[in-house]
């Protein structure tokens, strides 16, 4: 079950991953089984595919906590009991998701990126990224050239370039499926760069970079707390992700102020990946075992052990639970 969760105006919902199965069932011509003890492989198969709006289709976005619970997504694996008397209870168990298609060793996010964005007749900011997924205190560095437009370079040579400066945006989405949508955008980190100089003819170019910045999940005394079982601990706070009632986003942020010309900011989208580059390369070769070994995986028989069930009525069926009957007597069993 994938629950997610939204605070004030509160909104929530839950739906079921995978499809529901029946692990056992008594005889159609009994009320019920005193069953001792079961043990019942299954398999559950996360939908891979995306579903369009069939919301059973998509596949399922990861775990995620924002801060003050602003949202969330997490899992459980629910076991539905039904009893003799009629009572049915439910047991659920946390199940951590986590998503690896963000991973910036990935050859599509490793392409270079480029924009070009004007904001008057005079000027023409444009920037080019070498790659386009980061992770916690990963390297981030843009190509960045101003240049003047050859129509009206007269003019544009007048133009002073102030200062440049590049930020990282953390854009939240809510209720992003709904009429009204509402954002929440909030900057991580920024960097400002003095130029002062006058727009050369040539244009001007710079490199400038940054670091992604990282979320230490360490205490002041240097201990890692004990997280929730639901939530698997980043060293961000958030990354790149889609859900059913919100959409997290980033964007790199560059702006250019300038006296002569209106400034100019162009805000390109970025991934923001919940792993540095190093751990992503250390997935690979894990991700692409874990493919051949599904691709081996039946879907309609994935050929599971056979179920074991101890009913009350089996011989030693009390030794399953590490008891003897010596007599009329129970005692522990010793092996």
């Amino acid at each position: 079950m994938a629950k997610k969760h939204l605070a004030a105006p509160r909104k929530e919902s839950t739906e079921t991953v995978g499809k529901e199965m029946l692990l056992f069932r008594c005889p159609a011509n009994r009320e019920y089984e005193e069953i001792m003890y079961m043990d019942l492989p299954f398999v559950i198969f996360i939908p891979f595919g995306r579903g369009g709006q069939e919301t059973a289709r998509r596949v399922p976005p990861a775990s995620l906590q924002l801060p003050r619970r602003t949202a969330e997504t997490f899992y459980e694996m629910v076991v539905t009991v039904g009893y003799g008397s009629g009572d049915r209870k439910q047991y659920a168990f946390p199940v951590p998701m986590c998503r690896y298609d963000t991973l910036s060793t990935f050859g599509m996010y490793n392409r270079p990126e480029s924009a070009e964005r004007v904001s008057d007749h005079l000027v023409t900011l444009g920037i080019s990224l070498p790659r386009w997924s980061y992770g916690p205190l990963d390297p981030v560095s843009v190509y960045i050239k101003l240049s003047p437009n050859p129509d009206w370079l007269s003019k544009a040579r007048k133009v002073t370039i102030r200062k440049i400066e590049i930020g990282i945006d953390e854009e939240v989405i809510y209720n992003h499926e709904g009429d009204e949508p509402q954002r929440k955008t909030k900057n991580l980190v920024r960097k400002t760069e003095n130029v002062g100089v006058k727009m050369p003819e040539a244009g001007y170019f710079t490199n400038l970079g940054l670091v992604f910045p990282s979320h230490d999940v360490r205490d002041t005394d240097g201990i890692m707390p004990r997280g929730r079982a639901a939530f698997p601990q980043y060293a961000v706070i958030g990354f790149t992700t889609t859900a059913g009632l919100y959409k997290v986003e980033y964007y790199l942020t560059i702006k250019a102020s300038m006296n002569g010309a209106k400034d100019i900011v162009l805000r390109q989208p970025i991934v923001v990946c919940p792993y540095d580059h190093a751990m992503c390369k250390a997935e690979m070769e894990a991700i692409e075992q874990a493919a051949r070994d599904a691709s081996h995986v039946n879907a309609e028989n994935p050929m599971l052990p056979l179920a074991t069930i101890v009913r009350a009525s089996d011989p030693n069926a009390m030794s399953c639970i590490g008891v003897a009957l010596v007599g009329s007597v129970k005692k522990p069993l010793i092996e």
